[in-house]
């Protein structure tokens, strides 16, 4: 009798998009009766969600392939993501893998199993259309089983920056959007599921609605989801520099909706830097941008990505980064150290740093982010805020943890009964760059 192949599992590396997808997969299959179970159980088949936009990226990515073939040695192994839609001739040499999936055919593997039974592992498949000719948004299921507290909802895919230093645009297409309808489904379908908070995310969000017809934009979709006021709290996740409008941050100073809450892609604080980037906003520009909004909302966190050493990145270019992350009212940093992607214009161009060179620098970076954060932890003690308390207790603690609109993680001491819940706290003390708190009554 032909076994049935009912048990999954979802490695995810990358971005938030990632996630988002891996969700989205995870759905289809349960919706199939399928099991999703820990990555330590002997799952029939192990699905690898990859991530390229690093060599470490890449790396961790063969990495887990090979981790999920040695602890599921009877799997059907199936290989997604960048990595696997950028290189899958690399994949390929890794014996044990039965699927190589691009990103078009996602979907597909749900199907692909099914079809195949027992004797998956017998044959090798590797679905690939050029993703750069898409132009139409793929659809996939709204993951109203995610485990996750806050579920990501992917509102757009793909990029047509072309920044010099990124891989993403080969590995994701050109910019596509989800239909404005279909994103309010959604939202609509996750409340009813049980959530208070959707994670909007996109590859480049700032771009959504664009290539729609009739075109919209960002500011039109969050104006129908403050409308709609279907869901508790919408948090938007990374956006352009030169993408926040003042629209934008208007709407979100104005609403409870949306979460006070901004992480942005600076990269460089150098304008020769930022030049040789292919970004098309100055160091100016920046300031007064993080100023606009703090003045707008003083207790708004403002995350920022940092890349550093870019080919010819100076010490004097490093310290302007540096000074302008350190002059501005920014709540925490993500460092990035730059990566050589084949393909890409920095790949080929000259003055690439030493690595203990970079290193350093990325040190430093931290070093200032870590204050930075614990300064801007600091000017909440003793006030209140509500939180959203995670489905997870906090592994070193034992505590539940919350997070507020304004992304702070805070600590409590409370029941489970608290979970998924939206509550109110004091909170109390910062130890060791953490928050900790006590429900209010």
């Amino acid at each position: 009798m032909q076994k049935k192949l009912k048990k999954f599992t979802i490695t995810t590396l990358g971005c938030k998009v990632n996630q988002a997808e891996s969700e989205s997969i995870a759905q289809e299959l349960i919706t199939s009766d399928w099991s999703a179970v820990k990555n330590s159980d002997r799952a029939e088949v192990c699905i690898v969600n990859t991530c390229t936009v690093t060599q470490k990226a890449s790396m961790q990515s063969r990495q887990a392939v090979r981790k999920a073939i040695r602890s599921n040695p009877n799997a059907c192994i199936i290989v997604t993501g960048c990595y696997a839609q950028t290189a899958p001739q690399e994949i390929n040499k890794i014996d044990g893998v039965d699927y190589i999936v691009g990103h078009d055919k996602k979907l597909s593997i749900s199907r692909l199993i099914r079809s195949k039974g027992d004797d998956a592992s017998d044959n090798q498949v590797s679905s690939f259309n050029d993703i750069g000719k898409k132009r139409r948004f793929q659809l996939m299921p709204t993951a109203t089983s995610a485990p996750r507290t806050r579920p990501f909802l992917k509102i757009q895919d793909g990029c047509d920056a072309f920044c010099t230093y990124c891989i993403v645009p080969y590995a994701r297409g050109r910019s596509r959007s989800m239909p404005l309808d279909n994103v309010l489904q959604s939202i609509e379908q996750l409340a009813r599921a049980g959530y208070h908070e959707v994670v909007l995310t996109g590859i480049h969000l700032g771009a959504y609605g664009q290539d729609l017809t009739p075109a919209t934009n960002l500011v039109q979709l969050m104006e129908r989801i403050a409308d709609g006021k279907s869901i508790t709290r919408v948090r938007i996740s990374s956006i352009e520099p030169f993408e926040l409008t003042a629209e934008v941050i208007q709407r979100v100073a104005e609403s409870d909706i949306f979460c006070k809450h901004f992480h942005i892609p600076l990269q460089s604080g150098d304008d020769g830097i930022l030049k040789k980037m292919g970004r098309p906003y100055s160091r100016r520009d920046f300031y007064d941008l993080i100023s606009s909004i703090h003045r707008k909302m003083p207790d708004a966190a403002i995350g920022v990505d940092t890349l550093i050493g870019f080919p010819g990145e100076s010490e004097a270019a490093f310290d302007n980064t540096y000074e302008l992350m350190a002059d501005l009212p920014v709540s925490y940093l993500h460092v990035f150290p730059f990566s050589s992607r084949p393909g890409t214009v920095a790949d080929k161009l000259p003055n690439k740093l030493n690595p203990a060179v970079i290193k350093d620098r990325c040190k430093r970076m931290r070093e200032l982010g870590h204050q930075l954060r614990e300064k801007f932890y600091g000017k909440f003690i003793g006030q209140k805020t509500k939180i959203l308390i995670e489905a997870k207790r906090e592994g070193s603690t034992g505590l539940l943890k919350g997070i507020s609109s304004n992304y702070l993680p805070i600590l409590i001491d409370a029941d489970d009964e608290c979970k998924n819940k939206l509550v109110e706290v004091r909170i109390e003390k910062l130890e060791r760059n953490q928050l900790f708190g006590v429900l209010c009554k």
